[in-house]
C-alpha cells in the first residue's frame, strides 16, 4: 500500500476585491518562467520519492485571491479518500491553511503521520499581517494530533519573514525547526531535505 502525501500549494490573499484588481494590474510576470514551463519541487515530489509514495496536490480554488472558506470546502472533499498515517505538507499560504484547519477542527478523522510547514506565514488577529481570512484565531495545540511536526524556513525568505517560523516553534514546542540560509521562498527545483525526512518517517 502506497504512503499518501497531501501537498497544499501557496497563494495570494487580498482584503478587498479592489485590492485584488490592483494586484492584477501591477503584478509583474516572469515571462521566461511561463515560456519554459519551469517546474519546482512540488511538481516532481512524487517522482523523486518513488513508487512507494502517492502524492496528491489539489488545485486549491483561486490561488490568486484565496479565501479560507473556499479552500476548506475543497480540502474536505479529499479527506474521505485519505488513508491512515497520511503526511500533510503546506507551502507558504498552504502551510498556514493546514495550521488553521487542524487547529480549528477537533477531529481530522485520519491519523496524521506528520505535518510539514514550509515557509508558512504565521498570521493572527494581532499580527498586523494582511492574510485576509487566513488568520490563526486559536491556539495551535490541536496540531498535536499529528505525530510529528516539521517547520522549514529560510532566513533570506523575501516573502515570509523568518520570524514567523520562530512564532510557530514557540506555539508548537514539539515541532522540529530546520533553518536554511539561502533558499528564499522555497521555489527551487529540488528539495532533498524534505524527501529525506519523508522517507525516514516510513523507514
Amino acid at each position: 500500500m502506497k504512503q499518501q502525501i497531501i501537498l497544499i500549494h501557496g497563494g495570494n490573499t487580498h482584503k478587498t476585491y479592489e485590492k485584488y484588481l490592483f494586484f492584477l494590474k501591477n503584478q509583474k510576470i516572469d515571462f521566461e518562467r511561463y515560456r519554459k514551463a519551469k517546474s519546482d519541487w512540488k511538481k516532481t515530489l512524487g517522482k523523486k520519492l518513488g513508487k512507494k509514495y502517492e502524492v496528491i496536490c489539489p488545485d486549491m480554488p483561486n490561488r490568486a485571491n484565496a479565501k479560507y472558506a473556499e479552500w476548506k470546502i475543497w480540502f474536505e472533499k479529499f479527506i474521505p479518500h485519505l488513508k491512515s498515517k497520511v503526511v500533510l505538507i503546506g507551502h507558504s499560504l498552504g502551510g498556514i491553511f493546514l495550521a488553521k484547519y487542524l487547529s480549528e477542527n477537533k477531529i481530522f478523522r485520519k491519523k496524521i503521520r506528520a505535518v510539514f510547514l514550509v515557509a508558512a506565514p504565521y498570521g493572527s488577529k494581532n499580527s498586523g499581517e494582511s492574510l485576509a481570512d487566513f488568520v490563526l484565531s486559536r491556539k495551535l495545540n490541536k496540531l498535536s494530533q499529528a505525530e510529528k511536526i516539521f517547520i522549514y524556513h529560510s532566513k533570506d525568505d523575501p516573502v515570509v519573514p523568518f520570524a514567523d517560523a520562530l512564532k510557530y516553534k514557540k506555539t508548537l514546542p514539539q515541532a522540529k525547526i530546520t533553518a536554511f540560509k539561502n533558499r528564499g521562498h522555497f521555489n527551487q527545483a529540488n528539495f532533498p531535505e524534505l524527501i529525506k525526512e519523508v522517507r525516514k518517517l516510513y523507514g
